[in-house]
């Protein structure tokens, strides 16, 4: 299964519904994804990947405002009711009905801070998945181990449209109308 080699299950691969999963999950001291009735725990990051993530929110959280709320890391993303509950590493919602206390169900942006154990599924299975929300406008995949952003936006057509970005760049998210350079994306990492 696809889940073996991008996350680590629980021992006993623990099997629940997801009204159970949804109970459950928020008593746990470790994040947990829901896979089509598997619960997946969701493995440390390193702390260039919390850098990153930090560096991201603190950008978007000074210059957005209400509607659009940003979380970072531990709010869950319902992909597919009562099947597939994920943990972006940063969600943007700005719908007014987004107002479940657990999750974010109509995302405009979303973040992903990619790690060999998670980055085949951050491009695959999940991107797969998250095009399926009318109200993404754009799906950032940010490089760890060396600066390089790469961003899907979803043009008037609804085709995904691929944009990449160095070091030297800025990358501009329509969806919240700003425009952020990736060397502040970068800000206070060492890489190796």
């Amino acid at each position: 299964m696809i889940l073996d080699r991008i996350m680590v299950a629980l021992p006993d691969r623990l099997s629940m519904s997801a009204e159970e999963y949804l109970a459950w999950e928020p008593t746990q001291e470790e994040r947990y994804e829901y896979w089509d009735g598997e619960v997946v725990a969701i493995g440390g990051e390193t702390r260039n990947h919390n850098r990153i993530c930090i560096n991201f929110f603190k950008l978007l959280d000074d210059s957005l405002n209400l509607p659009s709320e940003i979380y970072i890391l531990s709010v869950k993303l319902q992909v597919e009711r009562g099947q597939k509950y994920f943990y972006p590493d940063v969600v943007v919602t700005c719908d007014e009905h987004d107002n479940d206390p657990q999750l974010v169900q109509f995302p405009s942006l979303i973040i992903e801070v990619l790690s060999p154990s998670t980055e085949a599924a951050d491009r695959g299975i999940k991107f797969a998945k998250y095009r399926q929300f009318s109200t993404l406008q754009e799906y950032v995949l940010v490089q760890v181990e060396q600066p390089g952003v790469e961003m899907f936006r979803r043009n008037h057509q609804g085709q995904w449209v691929l944009s990449e970005y160095g070091l030297g760049d800025s990358l501009q998210l329509e969806s919240v109308n700003l425009e952020i350079a990736i060397a502040d994306l970068y800000r206070q990492l060492q890489f190796y």
